[in-house]
């Protein structure tokens, strides 16, 4: 990973909000990393951080196999904050003890402040209320030496707590979550009032660092790098574009299974803004001819997938001697893959589906720091337009799987036009960039409807549009009647072979976001 002269390190112990705190953290342009509770001493040390976060987590301190960090950590010297589970860590290894509580808090809960220095920097004391998000069934019941309370609520006599001599501070609540009205504000007490962190980490100092990095591990050496025409991939190339010029050669395969335009804006802008060498392969007849005949969903996955290595590694071959692949890895598939608490990953990420192993090439993921928003962040500054940025997310077998059974040029045809006007009518009535994704998807059935006093036997298109932070969970969009009447309508009477259109009302879960 890129150096970073500042940074916050947060150790996790499994809660499912981890990520907000990083989030919240680089939201004031501090750098923040996550790591496993498990991290080795030596190796945090090494990392020289500015301030440690201690997560919150499902366990009890006093189970018999809690996630234990080093007590060392408090021997280095550098400020710590204590999150939830965290918090009451930091008191049993400091001295103090826990029990669990006779009242469990789970939700919003009212904090008084009792001390506005440290952690509550600007804030009042006394009757003042302030709503918090708290969630946990254990309390601190003793405090370690040194310690004292800063705030409390109900059911929680020690809410927050600081050391009265060292850099130590610890809440009960969470500050990461939007329910806590004065998260942020605790956070950024913490990371410039008591850590002494400065807000220079931003997207044009992390291009400076990641440039000069890309170049002094290349070198004079080959990088090749699958363009697909989504976020990640046209980020990646322009980043490293960028840092080694025509050392690069991005290689885009046209499956034949993307939706109409979708990856030309960012073919135009490489070929017309850039001196990129690209090299354009149309694999669409080869792609029907792998898929004639084949209606498994998994079936189709893998033989698109597979496709794809076939004709990238051909293409690559004809490139000479090639060191480096770059590959669009981001910092959330980063923490999945990683073994947190004992367990396995929560998924195995291999953003090109085993081609390192088969290329023996060494790997650049430049964005492998970066969240989403913050990939999204990177391609404006780097002058990507706006809509490639702003792309729905788009999975890779692409229209193969929005097609229930097999896959044909004429029912490519339908699906694309139908799509093209989900997209017209969620664009013009405002409603893009507020769901997480809209798309059609084409049934297997036909049903029987009347059009000009005649009877017809024609094809199903359902209409899927949810809402989504991550895609790890999603909600069916209330999308307005109106907009869903128009977009049936405009189906019905403009594609030839759909007479029928359904909305989708399913979650994710016990529902997948795409239908295959």
């Amino acid at each position: 990973m890129t150096s970073h002269s500042e940074k916050i390190i947060i150790l996790d112990f499994g809660s499912q909000t981890t990520q907000l705190i990083a989030r919240r953290i680089r939201e004031q342009k501090v750098y923040s990393e996550i790591h496993p509770y498990t991290l080795p001493l030596d190796e945090l040390k090494a990392m020289h951080p500015t301030g440690i976060i201690l997560s919150g987590g499902p366990a009890s301190v006093y189970d018999e196999d809690a996630p234990i960090s080093d007590p060392q950590i408090f021997e280095m010297g550098v400020p710590v904050l204590g999150i939830c589970y965290g918090a009451q860590l930091m008191m049993v290894q400091n001295g103090g003890r826990v029990e669990k509580a006779e009242k469990r808090e789970f939700g919003k809960a009212d904090l008084v402040i009792d001390y506005t220095a440290g952690l509550f920097a600007g804030m009042e004391t006394g009757p003042s209320h302030y709503q918090v998000w708290m969630s946990h069934g254990d309390r601190i019941e003793e405090l370690a030496s040194g310690f004292s309370v800063t705030a409390t609520s109900n059911h929680s006599p020690y809410a927050a707590l600081r050391h009265e001599q060292k850099p130590f501070v610890a809440v009960q609540f969470h500050p990461e979550v939007a329910h806590t009205l004065i998260g942020n504000d605790v956070l950024r007490n913490f990371i410039f009032g008591i850590c002494g962190c400065k807000p220079e980490w931003t997207m044009h100092s992390f291009i400076d660092a990641t440039v000069k990095e890309i170049q002094e591990k290349v070198g004079e050496e080959k990088v090749i790098c699958a363009l697909s025409g989504g976020v990640d991939s046209s980020v990646v190339a322009a980043l490293i574009h960028k840092a080694i010029g025509d050392q690069l050669t991005c290689i885009y395969v046209n499956n034949g299974l993307m939706r109409t335009g979708e990856s030309e804006s960012i073919l135009n802008f490489f070929n017309q803004k850039t001196s990129l060498q690209l090299i354009d392969v149309n694999a669409e007849s080869f792609f029907l001819e792998k898929l004639q005949g084949i209606a498994d969903p998994e079936e189709k996955r893998k033989r698109i997938g597979f496709g794809f290595i076939e004709i990238f590694e051909k293409e690559a071959k004809k490139l000479g001697d090639v060191k480096f692949l770059a590959q669009g890895t981001l910092y959330p598939d980063v923490i999945e893959s990683v073994v947190f608490r004992g367990k396995a990953p929560i998924k195995s990420h291999h953003n090109v589906g085993g081609l390192p192993e088969r290329m023996h090439l060494d790997l650049i993921e430049p964005l492998r720091e970066l969240f989403k928003d913050e990939v999204r962040e990177l391609g404006l500054e780097l002058g990507l337009p706006e809509q490639a940025i702003y792309r729905q997310p788009f999975p890779g077998p692409g229209l193969g799987i929005r097609i229930m059974g097999e896959v044909t040029g004429e029912r490519l045809h339908i699906l694309r036009q139908a799509d093209v006007i989900v997209l017209e009518e969620i664009r013009d009535a405002g409603w893009y960039r507020k769901v997480w994704q809209s798309f059609a998807v084409l049934l297997p059935i036909q049903t029987v409807g009347v059009m000009g006093d005649g009877r017809t036997y024609e094809h199903v298109i359902a209409l899927r549009c949810v809402d989504s932070i991550d895609a790890m969970t999603a909600d069916w969009s209330r999308l307005p009647y109106d907009i869903l009447g128009r977009i049936s309508n405009r189906i019905i009477n403009e594609v030839r072979g759909v007479n029928r259109v359904v909305y989708d009302i399913s979650s994710k879960p016990p529902s997948t976001i795409e239908w295959e």
